[in-house]
C-alpha cells in the first residue's frame, strides 16, 4: 500500500507500509515512521533509540475484513531534555487501540445506525463506541452557551422508578436544551444559576414554569428581573384534575344505580375539548346525559371550557377582567372543589397574566420530555447516567444528531 493511500484511506501522515499480511480473518499493515525520530516532549531531534516495542491499531475496515495497523514504537532518550519516552504517534492517542480515522468513522456512522450495529461493523465493544460519542458529546455539548438567551423554560421530567428525575432548561428561542440536573426542585437548579451569573451577556427575561414553589422561589431569588409565566397547559391540567375529583365525588355519592352509571365511564369525555367530542360515537349525547343528571358537574364543565378563553382576549386588561369575573363566579358556585381550584388561580393571577406580556409556555419542553421518553424507552435505559444526559442536550441539534 502507497504512503498515498494510507493517508487518504487510514490517516496515517509519514509513514510507509513494511508488510502487509493476513490473519485471522483481518487484514494487517505493517508501517513505519519516514521521517527523523523526536523527543515527545520537547521535540528535539537528538535522541537516542532505547528499544521498541510493538503495538497494534484498529483501522477502518476494508468491506467486510477488518484492518489493524501494526508499528514498532521507539523508546527514546532525549539528549535535550534527559527525559526517556516513547515516540509520538501521530494517527493514535497514545492510550487508546485504535487509530483517530476510525473514530472519525465510528462518529459518522452513529448518524444514522445504533451503537450496538456501529460496534458490529467496526468490530469494537458496545463501550468502547459509547465511549467514543459520550467524549464527543462532551466536547460540544457539556457547556452550551449562554450567551444572548432571553426566554427560557423549566420542567422536571421522570426517568424511572423511585422517584427519580431530571430537570430540564430548555432556551425557547433557540430550542437548544441549555442544562439537564439532577432530580427537581431549586437544588436541581443551583449549577445552571452559577453559570447565568457568571455570562454578562446572558440577560434573561422571562421564564416560563408550572406553579411550583420550589422553581417559583428559585426563579425569584436567582433572577429577580425575570417575569415568572406560568405554563397555561398546566393550568388546563390542574382544571382537568379538578373536574375528574368532582366526578369521582359525585359518582360515590349518587344513590341511584342510573345515575351511577351515567356518570361511568365518561371521565374522558369530561376531559375533552367539545370541538373533539366524536358524534359517530354518541360521545355528545353520554356527555350531555351526565352533565343533565348533575348540576354541579355541569357547572365545573362548562366554567373549565370557558377558562381557556382566558388566553384568547385582545389584551391584558380584558384578561384580567375576565379572569377575576370567572373566579367571582366560581367562589359563588358553592362547589368546594371549583372554589380550592378559583383560590389556586388568585394566588397565581400575576403570573397567569404575565403571559400577555410575553407569551411563552413549557410547551416546547414537553416535546423535548417526549423525545427523552422515546430515547430512553430505545435504549431500554441508560447505565451512564452522564452519557444519557449529554444525549438530552443534543436532541435538538439536528446537525449533531446521533441515533447511538
Amino acid at each position: 500500500m502507497t504512503s498515498s493511500e494510507l493517508y487518504h484511506g487510514f490517516g496515517l501522515e509519514g509513514y510507509r507500509t513494511v508488510a502487509t499480511r493476513f490473519e485471522d480473518g483481518k487484514i494487517i499493515l505493517e508501517v513505519e515512521s519516514r521521517g527523523p525520530a523526536r523527543c515527545a516532549e520537547c521535540g528535539s531531534a537528538e535522541v537516542i533509540s532505547r528499544g521498541r516495542f510493538l503495538r497494534e491499531f484498529k483501522a477502518p475496515p476494508i468491506g467486510l475484513k477488518q484492518v489493524a495497523v501494526r508499528l514498532r514504537v521507539p523508546r527514546l532518550a532525549c539528549r535535550a531534555c534527559g527525559l526517556l519516552r516513547r515516540a509520538k504517534i501521530g494517527f493514535a492517542h497514545l492510550r487508546r487501540r485504535y487509530t483517530k480515522r476510525l473514530e472519525k468513522y465510528v462518529l459518522s456512522l452513529l448518524r444514522c445506525a445504533t451503537i450496538k450495529d456501529v460496534a458490529a461493523i467496526v468490530g469494537l465493544s458496545w463501550d468502547v463506541v459509547k465511549d467514543i460519542q459520550k467524549r464527543w458529546l462532551i466536547r460540544h455539548f457539556r457547556l452550551p452557551r449562554l450567551k444572548n438567551v432571553r426566554h427560557i423554560a423549566i420542567d422536571e421530567i421522570s426517568i424511572g422508578k423511585g422517584h427519580r428525575y431530571l430537570t430540564i432548561v430548555l432556551d425557547l428561542d433557540s430550542g437548544r436544551v441549555l442544562f439537564v440536573g439532577d432530580g427537581k426542585g431549586a437544588d436541581a437548579l443551583r449549577p445552571f444559576w452559577r453559570r447565568v451569573s457568571r455570562c454578562k451577556q446572558c440577560k434573561i427575561h422571562s421564564v416560563a414554569i408550572d406553579m411550583s414553589p420550589a422553581y417559583i422561589s428559585a426563579v425569584s431569588t436567582k433572577q429577580p428581573k425575570a417575569r415568572i409565566v406560568f405554563d397555561r397547559f398546566h393550568i388546563v391540567t390542574l382544571c382537568n384534575e379538578m373536574l375528574t375529583k368532582l366526578r369521582r365525588a359525585l359518582y360515590h355519592e349518587a344513590t341511584e344505580q342510573l345515575h351511577k352509571n351515567v356518570l361511568k365511564g365518561t371521565r374522558w369525555l369530561l376531559l375533552k375539548n367539545p370541538e373533539n367530542i366524536d358524534p359517530t360515537r354518541d360521545e355528545g349525547k353520554r356527555l350531555q346525559e351526565a352533565l343533565a343528571l348533575n348540576a354541579p358537574l355541569a357547572k365545573a364543565y362548562y366554567m373549565k371550557d370557558e377558562l381557556r378563553q382566558l388566553w384568547a382576549l385582545p389584551d391584558k386588561q380584558s384578561a384580567e377582567r375576565f379572569l377575576l369575573a370567572w373566579m367571582q363566579r366560581a367562589e359563588a358556585s358553592g362547589i368546594a372543589l371549583l372554589k380550592k381550584f378559583a383560590h389556586t388561580l388568585a394566588a397565581h393571577r400575576a403570573g397567569l397574566l404575565a403571559w400577555y406580556d410575553d407569551p411563552i409556555s413549557t410547551g416546547p419542553l414537553e416535546g423535548t420530555n417526549n423525545k427523552i421518553k422515546t430515547m430512553k424507552r430505545q435504549a431500554y435505559g441508560f447505565r451512564d447516567m452522564e452519557f444519557f444526559k449529554l444525549r438530552i442536550m443534543a436532541l435538538h441539534e439536528a446537525k449533531y444528531a446521533l441515533v447511538g
